[in-house]
């Protein structure tokens, strides 16, 4: 790894040095502290719980109605617009797409860029990344008194970069990714003790997936987890799936492929991820295998496609759950995990892991040792699996929406968009309800044959995208969805049809409401018991971020970015016109740009449009005293 360290202040120094086991223990602290209160949003989805639930109840079912926007903020930047913002200590960072600028605010007066980041980086991650130049966000580190605050972010051009909270200067830069293979970063880092974790991408140029923990302070790195390959790779541990052993244990990331086909088999992860202070286990997903093509890798091609729980400080896997072995459809396997303490059908009382997959079942496991508790179907019109058997743990294919080769599989339900995909979703512990935002798009695929270069695309497939049986299939409508779902009864409490995928994802408040954002540009607020819109409000461009709320100064607010883009805005963004372009996406898409165009910024809400400038005189311009 090629570690670059930038001298750019005497504290940015001073930073680097080592601290004691107590000084990280209160930076962790302090950030759960953060994460559990209402004024801040510091990480992805919340809390470690990754369950994007605030208990925030004063904008509620009853006055949800009256909200009105109180600022706004705009990034200059028009590729799509991922994730959320951070809320901290009264300021409100933003992340953008390429080139990855990053702005502070202060609350009291957005109106004033505290500092901005314009990081440079090398434009030839734009020809390789693979679905739009998205980014999905930032962390922060609460700092120890002898390291500051700090702001992490991935670059596209595959960097990770930590700036100061208050200044915004650079304390360290470190390369992950190498784009001369196609290794992009589009990831949000995920910060747990004294360590950042990240991701990789490119798993459609055959890049071998991986996961890396940095030291916060330094940049260094403390470890990395491959998904394909040998066991000391994999990082298993000596006890990998004791619970499970019918999922797996040994040896399987090589004799589970071809050859030496695992050292460009894909697995990347690119999603989201939650934690587990009490079984200090990482859970998230691994991507899809390359090529897409499945006649190219025989095998189940483990550990593609699989739920992995690993310790946060060595990295080692506890466990690892395959969801769909040799995957045939590109149901990358990163979405996002919930964690819910729950009682099953039982009466037991369970620590549990909530994903709902591209590959279109919702599965529960137990965290803390992988076990498979429920695996039910998203739609009922998921047709490329039968059911999932909860003994084995393995899918019932039906062969009839098999993708091999010399068959042209017509009407495969869900589509390599998954009827699920990157959008961060919501937990409701009240209400016992997970808050999903669905993708309801079928496809037919067509596959051929490639060969593998570096640094090129590695997919192997043509793909027509078109909206689900639900959906209005003439017009290229009703491409999603959003459902109340109870992961102990397998039951959807409600559902109701949209106009297009629900890509962003939804947050949940204790008011009762659902808030989301679509892709053809509104904000809405469902009422959490049965679904009901309240109210939405059309923003300047598409959503395919997820909103956050919190409060200030005794008022509670709402934040967005609007920006259009990613996989399902490739056409528009790129204006590409062939329905196969953008991996099948253009397709399905063709009626998006009849409902918005593109932008990039934030906007905040409140009721009555409650905020910093009713005071006018706030951010006005005054005349120096003589």
């Amino acid at each position: 790894m090629n570690r670059l360290l930038n001298s750019v202040s005497v504290l940015a120094v001073l930073a680097l040095a080592p601290i004691g086991l107590s000084g990280i223990a209160s930076a962790n602290d302090k950030l759960i502290d953060l994460s559990n209160s209402d004024e801040n949003w510091v990480m992805p989805g919340k809390n470690y719980d990754s369950d994007n639930y605030s208990k925030l109840k004063q904008i509620n079912t009853t006055n949800v109605k009256d909200l009105k926007v109180s600022w706004t903020f705009s990034t200059g930047l028009l590729n799509g617009h991922e994730g959320a913002p951070v809320v901290v200590d009264n300021k409100m960072y933003i992340h953008t797409s390429f080139p990855n600028n990053t702005f502070a605010l202060a609350l009291d007066d957005p109106g004033k860029i505290l500092w901005q980041d314009k990081p440079k980086q090398n434009p030839a991650a734009r020809a390789v990344a693979c679905c739009d130049l998205v980014n999905r966000g930032l962390a922060y580190w609460p700092g120890d008194g002898k390291t500051p605050a700090l702001i992490l972010k991935t670059l596209l051009d595959g960097n990770v970069m930590a700036l100061n909270a208050e200044t915004g200067e650079t304390v360290w830069k470190v390369e992950n990714s190498d784009i001369k293979v196609g290794s992009t970063l589009t990831i949000a880092p995920y910060v747990v003790k004294d360590k950042v974790i990240i991701g990789s991408s490119g798993a459609e140029l055959g890049v071998r997936g991986y996961l890396t923990a940095y030291d916060v302070k330094t940049g260094s790195q403390v470890w990395r987890a491959y998904a394909t390959g040998p066991d000391k790779d994999l990082l298993l541990g000596a006890d990998f799936n004791i619970k499970n052993p019918h999922y797996g244990q040994k040896n399987l990331g090589t004799s589970t492929w071809e050859g030496d086909a695992w050292k460009i088999g894909g697995g990347t992860n690119w999603g989201w991820y939650a934690y587990d202070p009490g079984t200090n286990l990482i859970y998230f997903g691994t991507g899809n295998p390359a090529p897409w093509n499945e006649t190219m890798r025989p095998g189940d091609n483990k550990w593609t496609m699989t739920i992995f729980g690993r310790d946060a400080d060595t990295g080692e896997a506890k466990f690892g759950y395959q969801k769909t072995p040799h995957d045939e459809w590109d149901y990358a396997g990163v979405n996002v995990m919930m964690l819910s303490n729950q009682k099953d059908k039982d009466g037991k009382d369970r620590k549990l892991l909530t994903h709902p997959d591209r590959n279109g079942i919702v599965y529960t496991l137990d965290r803390t040792d992988g076990s498979l508790v429920s695996a039910n179907k998203i739609d009922d019109t998921v047709n490329v699996f039968k059911s999932v058997d909860l003994k084995t743990g393995q899918p019932v294919r039906d062969p009839e929406y098999g993708t091999r080769m010399d068959h042209l599989a017509k009407d495969i339900c869900p589509s390599a968009m998954g009827y699920h995909n990157q959008g961060h979703d919501s937990y409701d512990p009240e209400r016992k309800l997970f808050f999903m935002g669905i993708n309801h798009i079928c496809m037919d695929w067509e596959p051929f044959m490639l060969p593998y270069r570096a640094g090129q695309f590695f997919v192997g497939a043509t793909l027509n995208m078109y909206p689900g049986p639900k959906g209005d299939r003439q017009n290229y409508e009703g491409l999603g969805q959003i459902k109340g779902y109870n992961a102990i009864t397998g039951e959807f409490k409600w559902e109701k049809m949209e106009r297009f995928a629900v890509w962003g994802g939804t947050t949940a408040t204790a008011g009762g409401l659902v808030f989301y954002g679509t892709l053809d540009g509104y904000i809405k607020a469902r009422n959490s018991d049965n679904g009901d819109l309240l109210w939405k409000f059309k923003m300047p461009s598409g959503a395919i971020g997820y909103p956050i709320t919190y409060s200030h100064k005794g008022d509670q607010y709402v934040a967005i970015y609007y920006g259009v883009g990613g996989w399902p805005g490739v056409g528009l963004v790129f204006d590409l016109q062939d329905p196969t372009a953008g991996l099948g996406a253009v397709g399905a898409f063709k009626k998006l740009a009849n409902y918005t165009q593109m932008g990039g910024g934030v906007m905040v809400f409140s009721l009555n449009g409650k905020g910093p400038y009713d005071d006018p005189s706030v951010g006005e311009y005054q005349t120096a005293a003589k």
